[in-house]
């Protein structure tokens, strides 16, 4: 009687032992499926939260009367007024209206970014290295390539105004002086 219950005992913790692995192998599962919810909803929440700020900071409409550009005086050359119109020079591409009264000299100096010039009103002379010099009216344009050496004089009678936009992050190197 004694194997009996042995075996009974033996018997029992058999399905102990296998009910177990069941578990195991169920939780095993169960861990492994829970995993990849989490991850999917980490991934959703990811994706929401990117596009949400992709929404904050899409471009918007914009429309900036010439009457109510804020130009100022912004550093060197001090002829030179300055109104950011768009874009953050500091992150990125940027658009400034600039405003030369007559005889303003912006001296020789290059940007890392590429320049590009329209002038809206008044005739800009300007030249780039390895250029010659071009006097540029209402509509006139130039492109500075990343580095490249250039300078502006408002030649006109009256106030020159244009706008530069840059494609990148916005730098100033001037012209060493020669002495």
């Amino acid at each position: 009687m004694v194997w009996l219950r042995n075996l009974t005992e033996f018997s029992s913790l058999l399905f102990v032992e296998a009910d177990m692995k069941k578990m195991n192998c169920i939780s095993g599962r169960m861990a492994k499926s829970l995993l990849g919810v989490v991850a999917l909803m980490v991934l959703l929440v990811a994706v929401a939260a990117s596009s949400r700020g992709q929404e904050q900071s899409s471009k918007r409409g914009m429309v900036t009367p010439l009457a109510s550009a804020n130009l100022v005086f912004d550093g060197e050359p001090a002829c030179l007024k300055v109104a950011r119109e768009n874009g953050d020079p500091d992150k990125g591409a940027s658009t400034f209206l600039l405003e030369a009264p007559s005889g303003c000299v912006v001296p020789a100096h290059y940007h890392t970014a590429e320049e590009q010039l329209m002038v809206v009103r008044g005739d800009v002379l300007t030249g780039m290295d390895g250029m010659a010099e071009a006097t540029l009216g209402p509509g006139g344009f130039a492109v500075m390539p990343s580095k490249a050496m250039h300078w502006f004089t408002c030649k006109s009678k009256n106030t020159c105004l244009m706008f530069v936009t840059f494609d990148r992050t916005y730098d100033i190197v001037w012209a060493k002086q020669a002495k």
